[in-house]
């Protein structure tokens, strides 16, 4: 029994405690940034206002994840974003393809709970903090943060050298007095063309969503009288249909002619009066018959934000850096979604949701983007990075902010090992920061590694029982209009072999093929067109070769481009490779979003088509001959520092006809082995949203899922089974000595060569 005296006033029960890194925010960024500072033996507490992980991504909100794969809609192959988002994202396909919200929070919370280094305060909100103060007066430098958890009724004071802000509002930026901004930029500030005026407005509102579903019985709605009576008042109201739910609304947007920070509260009443009067508009206009059976299954408690502060570092990412994909120095992480703004007023604006504009390839963020320039031990992660509101526009969205999270992570280990600043870190440590970030799996573009403590570097060679030298794919019974221009893309460096492929002429007509490449060997946009043919075709199933006289200074990608042909139909292949891709040039939703960027008047953007491929079970490459070997595939890609295609394929892939392919590496002396990485191929040109998407597989169909690692006796000192995952980490037992590691591949799709980006040894 407690009993006490009455007291004229009480404190609540308060836990003092201590870190080296506290995290504030527990959405995508915060979560990602936690885990990787846990892995790297940071003592991380990780502060979540919220009862559940993910933040706009969580079952609370049920926004899509994206990022520079932009559901496929661009120009961006290969992009998916590495290292830990992809870990959860690779978890939650293979545990949750169907896309259940509440499912993906099970993921988030379960790789945050694994983590031993991570304490998890979730409903608990910072509401104060503590700076060091010297000569009587505060600093700045951060020295602990206070929150409460309504739930417990309990005050937490955490202490710690290094704190990352990852809360979306910057409410510990905010509380400490970092430098930041709120709204848009003038066009003069920076030269960016596409900076918004006041009648555009100068932030981005919050979205609110709905999911319905049938009951099986008719089912009346009777509004709450808070609804939206005149449905009109949403210039696009006929866009409304039962058909969609959830973030395919993602234009339910409201606020950004608000105080989107202080005035949330008044902006969810707002987008609750949206959406039920909304679902009034469908289930009782008499305009829907269809919904007779529907009903409401879940409506939005919180609305999901897009912007409010961004805080400064010592560099603003700017509209520039991505059109023309700036190469930097201190590269950290990178984007590929569009420069994406919306009106402000949303929901009742008369302009389109959104305007949005795409760079050719992906872009970098620098490191001194991550950290507060007046704050010297604060980390900044998610969309309250240092960048302008136009650059904002692409970074905001949750795998770019989630990659950010990771360099947040790996650069609190540095600074604690150093024991120095976020700041010191890019200036004195950027090699070896920049190393760890590639070792965890994040890619940085245009930016060369080196690992001099990987012994497969050392090694006198790597051998394999077969190596694809790629002359053709065989056809299937697939033959398919030109409904859309497509283009094969081919691997190449040299001169150009002819090309082979087989047509269904319905009557006679004109053929249109254009062999095509990238202004920058980087990109996959085909804007640089080399040689045009007009091929004659007469009725019937025929053979066609292409001879080309081009020649490629330098690896790159070719596009052999048939042009839109409704009379011809062209042969496919069942069988897929990695680095070997097949696009369309559409307007058809099912291929892409979008045939070609067009901007009417100068916003500092480029006009480009788009050439993107299918989803599977769709996406299969055209059946082809090859007047020659592309001999893309080798071992040497095992140990060139690159984890996905990007001018090539930058993995070692087997021949089509092996059935027990392995890969040997050998020394000349032996080597001591404590841990080897592998880093497989799960498809990076697949977006992998978590909601609304159905996928048609669990495990990435590339994705080598079972092998056995030998030494040089032949014993098994390794393996993997049920692998669905990019990178796995074998450490050993014992350490090992060897002169030579083969790694056998036991378990593999049966219709894809076996594929491996990378073997590293330490």
């Amino acid at each position: 029994m407690i009993q006490e005296e009455a007291s004229a006033k009480r404190t609540p029960k308060t836990i003092e405690s201590a870190a080296d890194l506290v995290i504030v925010g527990g959405g995508l960024s915060g979560t990602c940034a936690a885990i990787t500072a846990a892995r790297a033996g940071v003592k991380v507490t990780l502060i979540q206002d919220r009862p559940v992980l993910g933040g706009n991504c969580s079952s609370e909100v049920r926004l899509w994840i994206l990022g520079a794969t932009s559901h496929m809609g661009n120009n961006n192959r290969w992009a998916r974003e590495g290292g830990v988002i992809d870990e959860i994202m690779l978890e939650n396909i293979y545990r949750n393809p169907d896309g259940n919200p509440l499912i993906f929070d099970t993921v988030l919370l379960e790789k945050v709970i694994q983590e031993p280094n991570i304490t998890l305060l979730l409903n608990t909100a910072v509401f104060d903090l503590d700076k060091k103060t010297g000569d009587g007066e505060e600093g700045n430098e951060i020295e602990a943060v206070h929150a409460f958890c309504s739930q417990n009724s309990t005050k937490y004071k955490v202490s710690a050298p290094l704190f990352c802000d990852a809360s979306g509002d910057g409410i510990l930026g905010f509380l400490a007095g970092a430098a930041f901004r709120m709204g848009a930029e003038s066009m003069e500030e920076f030269g960016e063309k596409f900076a918004p005026d006041k009648a555009y407005g100068e932030l981005l509102g919050h979205s609110m969503y709905f999911y319905s579903k049938d009951a099986g019985r008719p089912v009346k709605f009777i509004p709450p009288s808070y609804a939206l009576q005149d449905i009109t008042e949403i210039p696009r109201y006929k866009t409304f249909n039962p058909k969609d739910f959830g973030c395919r609304l993602w234009w339910l947007e409201f606020g950004g002619r608000m105080d989107t920070v202080h005035d949330t509260e008044q902006i969810k009443w707002e987008l609750w009066k949206v959406v039920y009067g909304a679902w009034n508009y469908i289930k009782n206009s008499g305009e829907f018959p269809e919904s007779e059976n529907m009903t409401l299954e879940w409506v939005g408690t919180i609305p999901g934000k897009r912007e409010s502060r961004r805080f400064e570092g010592d560099y603003m990412l700017k509209q520039q850096d991505i059109v023309e994909q700036t190469t930097f120095k201190d590269t950290a992480a990178f984007g590929g979604w569009s420069l994406d703004l919306h009106p402000a007023d949303g929901v009742y604006s008369d302009q389109s949701g959104c305007n949005q504009w795409h760079s050719k390839g992906v872009y970098s963020i620098p490191y001194r983007c991550y950290y507060s320039r007046n704050i010297t031990n604060l980390f900044i992660a998610g969309r309250i990075i240092s960048a302008t509101h136009v650059a904002f526009a692409s970074t905001r969205v949750m795998a770019t902010s989630a990659v950010g999270g990771q360099a947040v992570g790996i650069a609190a280990a540095l600074a604690k090992k150093y024991g120095c600043t976020p700041r010191e870190i890019g200036q004195q440590h950027l090699k070896e920061y920049q190393l760890e970030l590639w070792r965890s799996g994040q890619y940085l573009p245009q930016t060369a590694i080196s690992d001099h403590e990987d012994l497969v570097q050392k090694a006198s060679g790597i051998s394999a029982s077969s190596e694809l030298r790629l002359t053709g794919l065989p056809g299937s019974d697939h033959w398919s209009l030109i409904v859309h221009s497509v283009a094969q893309m081919l691997p190449v460096q040299g001169k150009m072999p002819f090309v082979k492929v087989w047509v269904d002429v319905l009557e006679n007509t004109t053929l249109e093929v254009e062999l095509r490449k990238s202004s920058k060997a980087f990109n996959h946009t085909p804007d640089v067109t080399i040689e045009r043919k007009s091929l004659t075709l007469n009725q019937g199933r025929q053979e066609i070769q292409l001879d080309w006289d081009a020649s490629f200074d330098e690896e790159c990608y070719a596009f052999v481009c048939f042009l839109k042909n409704e009379k011809v139909k062209i042969q496919y292949s069942d069988k897929r490779v990695t680095g070997v891709l097949t696009v369309f040039n559409a307007t058809n939703p099912a291929v892409s979003n979008y045939g070609k960027q067009e901007p009417t008047e100068d916003l500092g953007v480029d006009t480009f088509e788009f050439w993107c491929p299918q989803r599977r079970p769709e996406g299969k490459n055209l059946a082809f001959q090859l007047g020659g070997r592309l001999n893309a595939f080798g071992t040497e890609n095992l140990k060139n520092g690159l984890h996905r295609p990007i001018a090539a394929p930058n993995a070692w892939v087997s021949a089509l006809e092996d059935e027990a392919p392995s890969v040997t590496i050998n020394w000349n002396e032996a080597v001591i082995i404590n841990q080897i990485d592998l880093v497989f191929d799960t498809d990076s040109d697949h977006p992998m949203e978590n909601v609304i998407y159905v996928h048609p597989e669990n495990v990435m169909p590339f994705c080598v899922t079972a092998l056995e690692l030998l030494d040089d006796q032949g014993n098994v000192i390794g393996s993997i089974s049920e692998n669905h995952q990019t990178r796995r980490r074998i450490r050993l037992e014992k350490p090992v000595s060897t002169r030579s590691l083969k790694l056998n591949i036991v378990s593999k799709n049966p219709d894809i060569p076996a594929a491996l980006f990378e073997i590293r040894c330490y």
